[in-house]
């Protein structure tokens, strides 16, 4: 009442300025900015002055006051009812009692910077006014007794909206913070309704004559008069006490609880700062309210068990999601103490992330909670979270419910939405019975050992595993063709053999219409499998093996030597086990033409027609192999007689040592071998192979073979021997001849003159011309001709190469002198009568030795 302002510190020190003549009416404080506006009085009657403060700057001590001016709508002197300033401090709003409010525009600070109009005009007393500043809008709420309007002040007109045609009291009306979406509350008698700027929002229903209406921190205080009988308030009042109490009430409107209730006396006002309430009374008391901490409230909130209200409440106060676990899984153990296991099992799922899974599972182990534990499982898999154990006691539960549809849905997932271990699901389900929808799972997860296992070991569905693996890429369908292809060929060998064959040419996995079409647009890079290691596949089916190679033999010719080896067994096998003549001899020309395709292994190939006792192809590959003794060594083994004398005829050339040996072998039967003998010996006796005495040491171990049997080739080798010492003497008779006319010829060149008489060029032909060079052998030539073709200048061009062959064979001689003196010591130092005979009979049948003797 005496014009002053007083300044309370967080320390509770007070100090005061003199703002106001007469009195002070109304204060407002910005938040955001030290200004504080007030309305009060100078001078006696109706004249409300407006003053702007700014507490930081000062003026003889006191506050600078920066603005001064009067508070009248128009000429019309009135009282102030109620004052609202924008926080942007361009706008400043002032209620009347006669229903007008006053607005000013502009900097609020400074006169010369803002405008002032009259906003609104009415009969009611204005009762409340706030200004909600929505992005670049700004709209200023009006509350009166009787309405509730709004303006939009960034619009140029400022056009009005009604909202609502209830009003409400003096100091009833407060504005949210932006949680709540800046919304204007006003308190009526029955109810306290929220407004957009452009409708009307909830309303909550609190009974009760409102005598202030305040908001801060989320909280909505409420003073109400109570009509109740006068007991003293907990706080205390003077004994004096009217009869009529006040009741303060704090809302928690996101929570919807009541965070505080109590009756005073005669509250004047309750402001809000430092995070507390401060409640005046008119007795110059002041209680403080002060917010508990969080975890206090929750645990009240516990001991009540009021879960529902414990969360909500973390959750406006933004509590970690730790904290909200731990507020979770007190309110499931709660429900699940009350018997409500489905509602405790829905809270035990937000745990999930923070709460050990083995905690919810153990409680819900029983058969008869299985589907509570179903869905805690479940809600595991959806986040990811879920092991393999998880994964198998889920499909166990689904095989306990039987709940068909249930496990299809989880394992018919889109592949984005599987949050579990796919190989253990078909592990269990497997286990469990459920083939089909194990396959599946395999079959969409391509999991193909499982498939496959699947089908060959449960299902028996061998046709289906085979096409399954016609489908597959070249990699895998190699090495599942290796893992299963025996089963498959035992009990789809037609179709198996068909696969193999693909995959060991130009494999091209099948695929249906829509893939080929798709296919199409790119060319596939084809791959071929090794046909050799899957032969084992065909271990108990011959037919098949010899289509299945005769096949690849066919495609590819340059297949594996293990290809043609064994399709060559199979065709000897064939060939052993055949009775019919004709077939017999086909499939003995399918066999050699194997073994002439030079596409075997030489030694396997020879030991396969060995151990089958195919004599064709034994032969064929001793020839080959250019084993000619092992050829007649066979006829001989056979006692073929014709067919060893063949044999040497044939190969006799290439190893001498093959008539010796058939010799042997014909001296060695007991039986009449004459005639064989006979052509073995004409033929060691025209190619002189042996000597006579050897062939009679080797024909006298036969008791079959008499003297008429070698009496032509011992006539014939002794002709023939008389003969050549014939030619030998001859030829001795000629040498000496020549030698005699070649002495001659030299004692003549050394006793007499030499006449060269050749008048042309034994070179060119041409006509001779000095200078020319003459030889004793009476040849001449040009002197450019003798320098360009002569190789020595002491030998004539044209008889050096008769010359040089008469060298060389003198050579030869002296060379054979030498071996014949080392032979001769050799047979006289020696002490076998019986060597030296036949070294000296040797020595005879040579034809060089004989020379010498007969010269």
């Amino acid at each position: 009442m005496d014009g002053q302002i007083w300044f309370l510190t967080r320390s509770l020190q007070l100090s005061s300025f003199q703002a106001y003549k007469l009195r002070v009416t109304h204060l407002y404080q910005l938040k955001q900015h030290s200004i504080l506006v007030t309305v009060g009085q100078d001078e006696q009657g109706i004249n409300p002055l407006v003053k702007v403060w700014n507490p930081d700057k000062r003026d003889s001590g006191n506050p600078l006051c920066t603005r001064i001016f009067p508070a009248i709508p128009g000429n019309k002197p009135t009282e102030v009812s109620c004052l609202s300033v924008h926080e942007n401090l361009n706008f400043m709003a002032i209620g009347f009692t006669d229903g007008s409010v006053v607005l000013t525009k502009g900097d609020i600070t400074r006169d010369r910077h803002s405008k002032t109009l009259t906003l609104h005009e009415g009969t009611c007393p204005i009762t409340g006014l706030a200004f909600r500043q929505q992005s670049k809008v700004t709209h200023l709420f009006v509350a009166t007794l009787e309405k509730v309007h709004c303006y939009t002040l960034s619009v140029k007109e400022y056009p009005k909206l009604e909202l609502d045609t209830h009003g409400c009291a003096l100091r009833c009306s407060a504005l949210t913070d932006p949680s709540q979406d800046s919304q204007f509350i006003v308190a009526g008698d029955e109810c306290v309704y929220l407004y957009q700027p452009d409708e009307r929002g909830p309303c909550f229903a609190f009974d009760g004559h409102k005598l202030l209406a305040h908001w801060h921190r989320g909280y909505l205080l409420l003073l109400t008069r109570d009509t109740k009988s006068p007991n003293k308030s907990e706080f205390g009042s003077r004994e004096t006490s009217p009869s009529e109490k006040q009741i303060l009430t704090i809302y928690d409107l996101d929570n919807k609880f009541i965070a505080y209730s109590a009756s005073f006396d005669d509250i004047i006002d309750v402001l809000a700062e430092w995070g507390s309430f401060y409640i005046l009374t008119r007795d110059g008391k002041m209680f403080v309210l002060q917010e508990k901490d969080t975890q206090t409230k929750l645990e009240m909130l516990f001991k009540k068990n009021l879960f529902v209200m414990a969360i909500n409440l973390a959750k406006s106060q933004h509590l970690d999601s730790d904290g909200l676990s731990e507020i979770f899984r007190q309110y499931g153990d709660h429900l699940y103490v009350k018997g409500d296991h489905d509602g405790a099992i829905q809270q035990y799922i937000r745990t999930i992330r923070k709460l050990e899974p083995s905690y919810v599972i153990r409680k819900f182990l029983d058969a008869q909670r299985i589907h509570n534990l179903t869905a805690y499982l479940q809600a595991l898999h959806r986040q990811s979270l879920a092991n393999a154990d998880h994964t198998t006691l889920l499909l166990n539960c689904y095989t306990k419910l039987k709940d068909s549809s249930k496990l299809e849905e989880f394992i018919k997932s889109s592949e984005s939405e599987v949050h579990f271990d796919v190989e253990i699901a078909i592990k269990v389900l497997r286990q469990a019975g459920y083939h089909s929808h194990a396959v599946f799972l395999a079959e969409r997860h391509q999991h193909h050992k499982w498939y496959l296992k699947i089908q060959l070991e449960d299902l028996k569905n061998y046709q289906e595993a085979l096409r399954y693996i016609g489908r597959l890429p070249f990699d895998q369908a190699e090495s599942n063709m290796k893992r299963y292809g025996k089963t498959l060929m035992h009990h789809v060998p037609d179709g198996t053999t068909l696969l193999l064959k693909g995959l060991c040419t130009d494999y091209q996995p099948s695929r249906d219409a829509m893939e080929r079409d798709s296919l199409d647009r790119g060319p596939a890079v084809a791959k071929k499998a090794n046909s050799e290691e899957f032969i084992s596949v065909f271990a108990n089916n011959p037919r098949e093996l010899r289509a299945f190679l005769e096949h690849m033999i066919e495609v590819e010719p340059f297949s594996s030597q293990g290809v043609y080896d064994t399709l060559l067994e199979l065709r000897l096998q064939d060939w052993a086990h055949e009775q019919d003549s004709e077939r017999k001899k086909v499939l003995q020309g399918a066999a050699l033409s194997l073994l002439r395709s030079d596409n075997t292994v030489f030694d396997k190939a020879l030991v396969l027609c060995q151990m089958h006792n195919f004599k064709e192809g034994v032969l064929y590959l001793y020839e080959k192999g250019k084993l000619y003794q092992q050829i007649m060594h066979y006829h001989m083994q056979n006692e073929e007689y014709g067919k060893v004398v063949e044999a040497c005829k044939r190969y006799g050339d290439q190893e001498v040592c093959l008539w010796e040996q058939a010799l042997g072998y014909f001296a060695r039967k007991e039986e009449d071998c004459k005639a064989y003998i006979s052509q073995v010996l004409e033929h060691i006796d025209q190619n002189n192979l042996m000597p006579p005495l050897l062939v009679v040491q080797t024909l006298a171990h036969n008791s079959t073979a008499t003297l008429s049997v070698i009496k032509d080739y011992l006539i014939n080798k002794l002709q023939r021997e008389s003969q050549q010492i014939e030619d030998d003497e001859r030829k001795i008779r000629q040498y000496r001849e020549e030698t005699a006319h070649l002495r001659a010829e030299i004692q003549e060149l050394r006793s007499s003159a030499k006449i060269f008489q050749k008048t042309k060029c034994s070179m060119c032909n041409s006509p001779l011309e000095l200078p020319s060079v003459h030889f004793l052998c009476s040849h001449s030539f040009h002197q450019h001709c003798f320098e360009s073709y002569a190789e020595s200048e002491a030998e004539c061009p044209t008889c050096t190469p008769e010359n040089r062959k008469v060298m060389d064979m003198l050579r030869a001689q002296d060379q054979k002198r030498d071996l014949h003196d080392h032979f001769t010591r050799q047979v006289t130092h020696t002490d076998s009568p019986s060597h030296s005979t036949f070294i000296f009979v040797c020595l005879l049948s040579c034809p060089v030795t004989r020379a010498y003797q007969m010269s």
